[in-house]
């Protein structure tokens, strides 16, 4: 067995919002982050959260801090994918893990497009920054548990190719995908 498939994979959950960050509100969407987590995963992990503003600096300065200085195996941030000036979460993404995988996006505005057709305005990506995927999640927690179910089957395995910690789920609540040995 490997390193990684024996040390508890280390999860970064980024909140993205001015208004949260300053606490105007209860975030919610971090929290459901978890939850899922929780629910899903079967495999150790901890999880490292952040709160921070809209915007690319705070954005890209949080993802490579916790890729580089937490090693994080995973970030999954929420908010900031919108077409408002300040949602500038993936250019953010880009600049500080410039490797994208289109499909995690695709998939995750498909599905999302099922229940909402505002879902086209949705522009989550994922990249990931050596053995670090990022993925840029929607804001409402419904939408979050939307997106995590439509890519988290293929997650896993994409954090066995970059050298990150190995992760399993649950079978039946989430079966993820890795090819036959």
């Amino acid at each position: 067995m490997t390193e990684e498939a024996k040390r508890a994979a280390t999860i970064g959950v980024v909140t993205i919002s001015d208004r949260a960050s300053i606490g105007l509100y209860e975030d919610q969407s971090g929290p459901a982050i978890i939850a899922y987590l929780s629910r899903v995963l079967t495999s150790p992990f901890h999880i490292v959260r952040r709160i921070i503003p809209d915007g690319f600096d705070s954005v890209r300065d949080a993802l490579i801090g916790l890729a580089d200085d937490e090693h994080c195996d995973l970030i999954l941030t929420t908010g900031g994918t919108g077409p408002a000036p300040r949602d500038l979460t993936p250019e953010a993404t880009l600049a500080a893990a410039p490797r994208v995988l289109p499909g995690f996006g695709e998939l995750m505005r498909q599905e999302s497009l099922k229940q909402v057709p505002t879902a086209i305005l949705s522009r989550q990506i994922a990249a990931h920054r050596g053995a670090c995927l990022i993925i840029n999640l929607p804001g409402k927690p419904a939408s979050i548990e939307t997106c995590l179910n439509a890519v988290f089957p293929a997650t896993p395995y994409c954090l066995d190719l970059i050298g990150a910690a190995r992760l399993e789920t649950d079978p039946l609540i989430l079966k993820s995908f890795r090819p036959k040995q």
